[in-house]
């Protein structure tokens, strides 16, 4: 016979959820209600309130060129970092399951990039990569120009996506050796004892059964790609150089803070989300279909 705990009193309850609303409003709802207002709204030039104005902020972002610009180098920065960070963290994770010597110390030392705040490996990265200082200052002796993200901004937009693909190799290290960790051994043995090598049982058992971690991070990763990529880049390359790392949502904060486009900015930022819930429903209806859950 089942079991169910039954609480009488309703207002133990309503204490537990009342704080949660409360953070939910606080930093959700009320932030993107005012989103909502300003971009169909359009602030008087000397205060005093907003106009209505409805579609014209949309149509006149939707109308500017460099701000296509930016949707182009958010996908690019988005699918590149995501699809280099799940690569590496896969094949670390493939590495520590087989228990290969060392693979406790990097199984755990891998971990730590993730914790590391945006800001601070953008600014880590910066000096690393700086072309006057450390090895590329040697490489730049030798060959002179050959790396200078100032003023290259092919460079600059790999620097940023090398930046950001580090940092989340980590958080997909440990999905993925989770995901290989709890796949039967008695699989990984039979195809052993069938004559499959390492190469083979990994293609045809191990990397279908991670399919659902894959997709899952998958998802993840490009939703993260869209938003946490602002302290990078801020630190990073500031949007430069001639726009070439401007992504959607450092032009959100450039043309809203620095531009002083309220209204703009909030367009922009209900675009950004239209985006990512259009990339999540195109993932779900036809990558999933390859997902194999038994």
């Amino acid at each position: 016979m089942e079991k169910r705990a039954i609480f009488t009193n309703k207002w133990i309850g309503i204490a537990f959820i009342v704080p949660q609303l409360l953070l939910i409003f606080t930093f959700f709802y009320w932030p993107a209600g005012q989103a909502v207002f300003w971009a169909f709204t359009l602030q008087r030039p000397w205060g005093g309130g907003n106009d209505w104005v409805g579609l014209a902020n949309f149509t006149a972002v939707l109308g500017d060129k460099v701000y296509w610009d930016s949707v182009a180098r958010s996908l690019v920065f988005a699918f590149l970092s995501t699809g280099l960070s799940m690569g590496v963290g896969l094949v670390l994770a493939l590495l520590v399951d087989r228990e290969l010597v060392g693979h406790r110390i990097y199984r755990t030392m891998l971990v730590w990039p993730y914790a590391i705040a945006a800001p601070a490996l953008g600014l880590a990265f910066r000096f690393m990569l700086a072309p006057n200082a450390g090895l590329i200052s040697f490489v730049n002796h030798l060959w002179p120009g050959i790396w200078d993200p100032t003023v290259n901004g092919n460079q600059a937009l790999a620097a940023i996506i090398f930046a950001f693909a580090w940092k989340y190799v980590g958080y997909n290290f440990i999905f993925m050796l989770a995901a290989l960790q709890g796949i039967p051994r008695s699989l990984i043995e039979a195809g052993a004892m069938d004559g499959a090598r390492v190469l083979r049982r990994m293609r045809d058992i191990q990397l279908p059964l991670l399919t659902p971690t894959l997709f899952f991070l998958l998802v993840l990763n490009l939703t993260d790609s869209f938003q946490d990529s602002f302290g990078i880049v801020d630190i990073m390359t500031q949007g430069g150089p001639a726009r070439a790392t401007n992504l959607m949502v450092y032009k959100i904060y450039f043309d809203g803070f620095k531009g002083l486009d309220y209204s703009g900015a909030a367009a922009q930022s209900i675009i950004l989300m239209l985006l990512v819930v259009a990339l999540t429903f195109v993932q779900f209806r036809f990558i999933e279909r390859r997902v194999h859950y038994k």
